[in-house]
């Protein structure tokens, strides 16, 4: 059973940045299809954006392509959700999943392994 930890998120305001993290428990993330959903309040968890296996074939909602971007670091050990030009719209909290399908994957449904989440609020 993975374990999914997600860190990174913060207060910022509108227009910065921030970068978010999503480790998994023991082994890299290199095996596994990644997403990012998040969840704002009152609202149903929303697709942000996924990747294939090796953080590779990045597939973003429109509502952040062109502001976040999903990538993975050597080997890809970690994945992370960078996201610039923040908007409060972008205020949710901010989840990483995994499946050891190829990916990407779009639907939270599909997803195996997801972490607690992290807190993203954009406010001036």
């Amino acid at each position: 059973q993975e374990q999914l930890v997600e860190s990174g998120g913060g207060l910022v305001q509108p227009g910065d940045s921030l970068r978010l993290s999503c480790a998994a428990s023991g082994r890299p993330l290199r095996n596994y299809a990644v997403g990012w959903f998040r969840q704002a309040p009152g609202k149903e968890r929303e697709f942000v954006a996924a990747s294939r296996r090796g953080a590779v074939y990045p597939v973003y909602d429109e509502s952040v392509k062109g502001r976040f971007t999903i990538s993975g670091d050597k080997g890809t050990v970690n994945v992370y959700l960078q996201m610039n030009s923040l908007k409060p719209d972008d205020t949710a909290v901010y989840y990483c999943a995994a499946d050891p399908s190829i990916g990407p994957i779009v639907v939270e449904q599909e997803y195996d392994y997801w972490g607690q989440g992290t807190q993203v609020t954009v406010s001036s």
